[in-house]
């Protein structure tokens, strides 16, 4: 009986054996066929051009294509619920955007868990917003426009954004609480079109991506009065920031990183970090991130998935205090 056991388990052993020896082979092996990197927006934007950049790197770099594929709807959550349901097997990623997992369940019910049904991988890269205000606005610092929108009547100031509960739109009633300023939001469809407002003077003041705002500014046609991250924007290092012009550890920026359906194998997860770690200190692709005003970041599975839990909370705060909700 003894031996038969025996037999029985060292069977068993043998079999897990080599399913872990096979596993561990086509880990090795990935990517065996084209990966795809689900993108949850429409192609042109921001979020698009980092996965676009990327996904050229990754092909260049691991010899099969990297296609970007565009999956529209929901605010972002149609992607990523089919993400968070693909295989783990490396050939389907997200670009993941910190709204969509920090900011949109805070605003509606999804079918997905931003922490349970992903494995984060790494950041790509980050972007500040810039607070900035029409020409016809008659400030010229960010002092002096706390004092000006301060002053303004009731129910005569607003502001722009691209959508309710975008980062813009959060931002800028983050600010707004801390600063005691009434401001009504006009949300608008994208943020081209909110920024078309602003420049326009159809609204007098948003915040919009660094990128975005920079020619503007150069023309004359803006005002960037602050920047909205915990550093200065090498882009525009004249302009000061929130937290240092009067907000103590004010923090508002945005992250795009790579993730993976849930129980994504190691030896994959490591692979692309270390591609991604690699390719974000080379100056050709910090060049072109630098066009869409983003700041590389590449940091460890373990850090994005710490700023994962950290983001929300935070930015449900901000949902409760701007009263955004879906409609």
């Amino acid at each position: 009986m003894c031996k038969r056991l025996a037999l029985v388990s060292l069977l068993m052993l043998s079999g897990l054996a080599l399913a872990l020896a096979q596993g561990v082979q086509a880990q090795s092996r990935w990517p065996e066929r084209p990966v795809r990197i689900v993108v949850p927006y429409a192609a042109g934007g921001n979020t698009d051009g980092i996965a676009r950049i990327t996904a050229q790197a990754m092909q260049e770099s691991l010899g099969q294509p990297f296609v970007v594929e565009n999956r529209v709807g929901g605010n972002g959550s149609v992607a990523a619920e089919f993400t968070a349901r693909a295989e783990p097997d490396g050939h389907t990623l997200f670009m993941a955007v910190q709204g969509i997992f920090a900011i949109v369940p805070a605003m509606s019910k999804v079918r997905y868990d931003p922490i349970a049904d992903f494995t984060p991988i790494s950041i790509i890269g980050s972007n500040q917003f810039a607070l900035s205000v029409g020409k016809a606005v008659p400030v010229n610092s960010f002092k002096e426009w706390l004092d000006w929108a301060r002053a303004q009547p009731a129910g005569k100031l607003n502001y722009s954004s691209g959508s309710i509960g975008s980062g813009s739109h959060l931002t800028m009633a983050l600010l707004l609480a801390r600063a005691g300023i009434k401001a009504e939001h006009v949300p608008y469809k994208g943020g081209a079109l909110s920024l078309q407002a602003l420049v326009s003077g159809q609204v007098p003041m948003g915040f919009n991506n660094v990128s975005e705002v920079i020619p503007f500014g150069k023309t004359g046609e803006l005002k960037l009065l602050a920047v909205s991250g915990v550093r200065r924007a090498h882009q525009v290092p004249n302009v000061p920031m929130v937290a240092e012009a009067g907000f103590p550890g004010f923090d508002s920026t945005t992250w795009n990183g790579l993730v993976g359906p849930a129980k994504l194998p190691r030896a994959i997860v490591d692979r692309i970090h270390n591609e991604i770690r690699r390719r974000v200190t080379e100056p050709a692709f910090m060049q072109r991130m630098d066009g869409l005003g983003v700041d590389v970041v590449g940091n460890t599975p373990e850090e994005f998935a710490a700023i994962i839990r950290s983001d929300i909370p935070r930015w449900a705060e901000a949902v409760r205090l701007s009263g955004a909700k879906v409609e």
